[in-house]
């Protein structure tokens, strides 16, 4: 039964505008802390919190204004200059700001939020009494023992291994997601033990992200705050995605306005039709008849480029997540990191913005933890104490470029491919084979990592194989570039939209088939006399790149008619492969249809090409990885497998 009867349009405006709100002044907080000073960040901040509070007041949500009063409290306090701002003081308020996340999420049940925790009203009463306010919070997400600092009057404690962040609660309150769990976790009777403390990372090591295996949901900070019961299913908080969109008004009425176009050519299509069939085809009907068929043409691709143009929002409102996430891991870590926001104005499809939030944590995350050096370490290699990493968006052409950027230590190919070999991830001769590129996209395969123990953060070898799968069924690539000494960046390639896809015809017998156009390198004939076999399967040298070939066919699992006259030169962030194929029937741009009832392995979904034929869309890494686990399965091939498969 819902807490707020009558009022569900009300709860979705609130709970809106209320979260963007305090994104904002995440935000605001983090570039506080770099500059206390600025009245006009406080100023803001304040304002963020009264308008957060007096909506909660609206809706009666008691627990929430109070806990928004008392934070309202702190800032007015700071900005009449009667606190001084301290990385201790801000510890607290952020834990702040989260609580009033988890409020926001029961409300968003329609339940009236239950009390903060007692440890973080605590904390925040004590921080207003004065005396006491300078006493740290261990982390962000735990404050008892910040409020238990502060009432004994203890001085600074050292930031203990088990204070550090729950990152998977930190995600779930920021994002309003959880990330994709361990492979296996700790069964919830186990008693969670105490996570080592996080050490300097060797110069070579760059891994994957994971939150703790073994925490309940009864552990995590944002539960113990929102009051949510221990059993709740993780899924089930995770499987309520935003269904609504901001539009602006502006694309709104260039819309309708087309409608009305569209309307008005279709009337003067009915009146040429009634005078066709009434026997009028002099060459003046004719003529008119052609203009309004080219007029609806170029009025239905205005329109579908304008309603296309309604998903697109601006990649700002992901970003405007990530410095707090930044901030804090720097905090647990003793670095100093400045994470700078490029390209926010970007625009992407909304759906694809949801799907980008996990991977863009992971190598954030990666970037601060071992990405960037301690400040010791910087001074001592002739650098700035400070760290940048730098989350830039920008378009080119029909695609959209993410990069994530540090000026850290690097990536050393050498070390990764010596920590594959001893993982017997790959052989030692498959190691000697792989150029940098190679050895470097050897960090995303399951399992891959540099660290010898997992700690809180990272070392299961999983977060950048959920890069890599994430980005993959956005229809993108990543590449991996990185300088020893100077820095590494992560480079994202995805296509401006999701539903229109551009593809490659190709055909098979008399059948065609659709390809991403995006994976396509080039178009080359087969000459067989050239064809090589190399441990048991055929290549071609191009430009002194021996590249596999794949017969479609075999892919497919049809029977090879004939020998295949042309190859598509074939790419992704981890393989180049020439595609073997009959024929070509040109390029298309591809609307999507899903097949959501039934999907073949292999098949990305079906489009209608202009003279109605179904063709279906060819998802071709789940074909090649079908093909290299058969080949697995069935011989070991004596040339690398990772040369020819990965």
């Amino acid at each position: 039964m819902s807490d707020f009867p009558g009022m569900e349009d009300l709860l979705q405006d609130f709970l809106q505008e209320a979260g963007d709100l305090l994104s904002d002044v995440d935000n605001k907080l983090v570039d506080l802390e770099r500059s206390p000073a600025d009245r006009r960040l406080l100023n803001d901040i304040f304002r963020g919190f009264h308008t957060i509070k007096g909506g909660a007041g609206f809706l009666d949500a008691r627990e929430l204004v109070a806990l928004c009063h008392l934070t309202e409290n702190v800032f007015d306090r700071l900005r009449n200059v009667e606190m001084t701002l301290t990385p201790a003081l801000m510890d607290t308020i952020l834990a702040a700001t989260q609580g009033i996340r988890s409020m926001f999420a029961e409300i968003g049940q329609q339940r009236q939020p239950a009390p903060a925790a007692a440890d973080l009203m605590a904390a925040l009463r004590s921080a207003l009494a004065g005396g006491d306010a300078a006493q740290p919070v261990a982390a962000v997400p735990t404050v008892g023992a910040a409020a238990k600092a502060a009432q004994s009057g203890a001085g600074p404690a050292p930031l203990a291994p088990e204070s550090g962040p729950d990152w998977q609660a930190l995600h779930q309150a920021l994002t309003g997601r959880t990330s994709e769990p361990p492979a296996r976790a700790a069964p919830e009777q186990a008693p969670v033990a105490p996570v080592a403390a996080p050490v300097a990372a060797d110069p070579g090591q760059l891994q994957p992200h994971f939150p703790p295996e073994g925490r309940r949901a009864s552990d995590r900070p944002g539960a113990a705050m929102s009051g949510v019961p221990a059993g709740r299913r993780a899924d089930e908080r995770a499987a309520a995605r935003e269904t609504t969109i901001r539009v602006d008004t502006a694309r709104l009425d260039q819309v309708l306005n087309l409608s009305g176009e569209i309307g008005l050519t279709k009337n003067r299509l009915t009146s040429l039709r009634a005078e066709i069939i009434a026997g009028r085809t002099d060459s003046e009907t004719l003529q008119a008849l052609d203009q309004a068929v080219s007029q609806l043409d170029l009025l239905v691709s205005d329109l579908q480029n304008s309603v296309m143009k309604t998903r697109m929002q601006p990649i700002g409102r992901l970003f405007q997540k990530y410095p707090r996430i930044a901030r804090d891991l720097a905090r647990q870590l003793g670095k100093d990191v400045e994470l700078a926001l490029v390209g926010e104005e970007t625009e992407v499809d909304k759906t694809m913005i949801e799907d980008l939030a996990d991977p863009l944590i992971h190598l954030i995350r990666n970037a601060v933890d071992h990405g960037v050096e301690s400040p010791d370490e910087r001074r001592a290699a002739g650098k700035p104490a400070k760290s940048v990493v730098r989350l830039e968006a920008r378009q080119e052409g029909d695609h959209i470029v993410l990069m994530i950027a540090d000026d850290g230590r690097g990536i050393s190919p050498e070390r990764i491919r010596a920590k594959a070999v001893e993982k017997k991830i790959i052989s030692e001769e498959e190691a000697n084979t792989l150029d940098e590129r190679q050895s470097l996209n050897l960090i995303f395969l399951p399992g891959f990592s540099t660290m010898s123990q997992a700690s809180s953060i990272s070392g299961r070898g999983v977060g950048m194989d959920v890069v890599k799968t994430n980005i993959q069924k956005l229809n993108g690539s990543i590449e991996i570039r990185s300088d020893l000494g100077k820095g590494s960046v992560f480079v994202i390639s995805l296509p401006l939209t999701l539903a229109i896809l551009p593809v490659l015809l190709v055909v098979l017998g008399d059948q065609p088939f659709a390809l991403p156009l995006s994976m396509v390198r080039e178009i080359l004939p087969i000459d067989q006399s050239k064809m090589q076999e190399v441990g048991g399967r055929d290549t071609l040298v191009v430009r002194g790149e021996i590249l596999p070939v794949i017969a479609l066919a075999h892919l497919l699992g049809w029977p090879q008619a004939r020998e295949p006259e042309y190859g598509v030169l074939m790419q992704t962030a981890e393989r180049s492969f020439i595609l073997a194929v009959d024929n070509f029937a040109g390029r298309d741009d591809a609307v999507i249809k899903a097949l959501d009832d039934f999907r073949p392995r292999g098949v990305a979904g079906v489009t209608t090409l202009s003279n109605g034929q179904i063709v279906l869309i060819l998802d071709m890494k789940e074909l090649l990885a079908d093909l290299a686990t058969h080949a697995d399965r069935e011989q070991r091939s004596t040339q690398p497998r990772v040369e020819l498969f990965a």
